[in-house]
């Protein structure tokens, strides 16, 4: 039946729904190369148990196969040493054959080391990668803070704070997939995390070159105050403990509330990160 014109007017246009922009891959899972993660894994294990200390524990919690979403706290602002803490243990333990994925921001593409990281599996953040990488049976690291949790002030390094991202919860229910908290100290000690400068974002005009509404103000070495976060990172001492994973569907039934599930992995984490921030005894130190 056709619609019935209007007295005095047309017929009016039938109004279609957007359609959600198609997502694409921009990451080949084939780019992970397992003989140069094995060549290089001794560097790396260089820089995170000497430099950093690093101290690793529950990585026998992450399930032995299967698709799997780590999702963790992030801190150490443009060089994050988190990442590469857990990765040593991981290949340690289950083997380099076995798929670690890491979701990144574009920036870390652009620069000279953007080949070799994406040789590790570092892959740039989207749903398509994510379940790229999940449905061939991998796991997934993924910090839903990004840059607002990573550029955190040093006063808040004890605090999770996601800034109500929910991503990762869509994607761990749609691909059926277990969430394994990781949870991790001292990042924030690497360089003095001032302000994440939101403020002083809007006047930036690299905030849209960067996808971000922050422009952090630090203290570190060598440049003192930097506007960005441009300092090296400090030796700060860093402990990271891997939770026991959260099976969505057996937690939560057939009609999971998203809210529900952001605080108890939030929570989660805190309850871990405040037991993890008693122990530590001086910045830095550890």
């Amino acid at each position: 039946m056709k619609p019935r014109a209007r007295r005095g007017g047309s017929v009016p246009a039938r109004r279609r729904r957007p359609r959600a922009p198609r997502e694409r891959a921009t990451y080949d899972l084939a780019e992970r190369d397992p003989a140069y993660i094995r060549d290089t894994l001794p560097i790396v294990r260089l820089y995170t148990t000497r430099y950093h200390r690093a101290e690793v524990r529950g990585i026998e919690r992450i399930p032995q196969s299967g698709g799997l979403l780590l999702v963790g706290n992030h801190s150490g602002g443009l060089m994050p040493p988190d990442a590469p803490i857990l990765a040593v243990p991981f290949f340690e333990h289950f083997g380099v054959e076995r798929g670690l994925f890491l979701l990144s921001h574009d920036i870390v593409f652009w620069t000279p080391f953007g080949w070799a990281l994406r040789k590790w599996g570092m892959m740039p953040a989207s749903r398509a990668n994510t379940r790229l990488a999940l449905r061939a049976g991998h796991a997934v690291f993924v910090f839903p803070g990004g840059d607002y949790d990573v550029f955190r002030p040093t006063s808040l390094s004890a605090k999770i704070d996601f800034g109500g991202r929910k991503g990762f919860i869509e994607i761990a229910l749609e691909e059926n997939v277990p969430i394994v908290p990781v949870v991790s100290i001292g990042g924030q000690e690497t360089q003095l995390f001032l302000t994440r400068g939101e403020s002083l974002a809007k006047w930036s005009p690299l905030g849209s070159v960067f996808r971000s509404k922050l422009f952090p103000i630090t203290f570190g070495f060598p440049l003192g105050f930097s506007l960005g976060g441009v300092n090296l990172p400090l030796p700060a001492k860093i402990t990271t403990e891997v939770l026991e994973p959260i099976h969505l569907g057996l937690r939560f039934g057939d009609r999971p509330d998203r809210d529900e599930i952001y605080e108890l992995v939030t929570a989660t984490l805190q309850t871990a990160l405040d037991r993890l921030a008693r122990e530590r005894r001086l910045p830095i130190l550890g």
